[in-house]
């Protein structure tokens, strides 16, 4: 099934779901644009993922697509998470945080799912893992198109196997969070990706990874690839809810300047390298999502006092070649 006839896009482009950074109106010019719009949606509730929708609904009449985390929690100690509170002291003294301890989140993932199907969202996407049978099945009987993630050929195999109608292809140049759910975790190149790919994933696949040009993406697609899925390019667009710092570090970038880390949230995401990155080397770091808690607050008041070196500041390899502008201004770029 061609997968641009599925989503009425003009382009195939997808707009990474970048959790954080997505706001309605980046989502709405992305698919009034031509391209697949997408609500990075993972670290919100139920009711702030409807207002959303309904946002992004007000400015477009065309599909989007919402992008879900698979609920992960891994098994932790009290004795392992205290550690990982304590290597954070100096940084909430620094920024003047009181030790009052980290609420640990708790997921809204059911409640979530029925947002997309009573909102009537035309595609849903996962990270971090994949739906149940019973829940793809309830979304297949709503004539959601569901995307999955995959870091490996294992995986994206897995997503095939499982019914679903499309995968995300990531390579290891992506920026943010590695999408991985099956062990070990690897690191592959996109293009080796796609070449693995070729002979034995048959549904649409939808390369992410490094692209930031149209010879970029002309690339993936020769490699088969239906769609590329671009986020960093998108982040230093004039609609992103990024910190203006953020798209500053991108837009300054001369070469790749990322590195994978686990400081921030207990997940391998590349990101711009920078000092928090460096001293969590070799500390004590939570398992996600309980490092993501940890952190939370120390991310929020380093953006507020623009202090980029505490920044989560997710990027891909190619961040050195964003340009500023709208969003159609970078789709013209990819597309004329």
């Amino acid at each position: 099934m061609d997968l641009m006839e599925n989503l009425q896009l003009k382009y195939p482009i997808v707009q990474a779901p970048m959790a954080g950074v997505t706001t309605p109106e980046m989502v709405a010019a992305s698919s009034n644009g031509g391209i697949l719009g997408s609500i990075g949606a993972g670290y919100l509730n139920a009711e702030v993922t409807r207002a959303f929708i309904q946002a992004v609904k007000e400015k477009t009449d065309k599909p989007f697509a919402v992008n879900l985390f698979i609920p992960n929690f891994v098994e932790t100690t009290t004795e392992e998470l205290e550690e990982a509170y304590n290597v954070l002291k100096p940084y909430r003294k620094k920024l003047m945080i009181a030790e009052e301890g980290a609420p640990l989140s708790a997921t809204d993932f059911d409640g979530q799912i029925d947002v997309i199907i009573e909102e009537g969202v035309k595609v849903c996407s996962f990270t971090f893992g994949v739906p149940s049978e019973n829940l793809l099945d309830r979304l297949k009987q709503h004539g959601i198109y569901t995307i999955g993630t995959a870091t490996t050929i294992k995986e994206a195999l897995y997503i095939q196997e499982l019914g679903m109608d499309a995968v995300v292809l990531q390579g290891e140049e992506a920026g943010g969070h590695r999408g991985s759910f099956i062990e070990p975790i690897e690191f592959i190149p996109l293009k080796q990706l796609l070449k693995e790919a070729q002979e034995v994933i048959h549904i649409p696949k939808i390369a992410a990874g490094g692209i930031a040009t149209k010879a970029q993406m002309e690339e993936v697609l020769s490699l088969g690839a239906q769609a590329a899925q671009i986020g960093t390019g998108f982040i230093v667009s004039e609609e992103s809810g990024a910190a203006s710092i953020y798209k500053k570090q991108i837009l300054l970038a001369d070469e790749d300047n990322t590195a994978y880390t686990k400081a921030f949230s207990g997940k391998y995401a590349r990101g711009i390298e920078n000092d928090f990155m460096v001293f969590m080397e070799g500390n004590t770091i939570a398992p996600y999502p309980y490092q993501n808690d940890l952190t939370k607050n120390i991310r929020l008041r380093a953006t507020e006092l623009d202090m980029y070196s505490l920044m989560a500041m997710w990027a891909g390899t190619s961040l050195h070649l964003a340009n500023e502008g709208t969003v159609q201004d970078i789709i013209d770029r990819l597309t004329k």
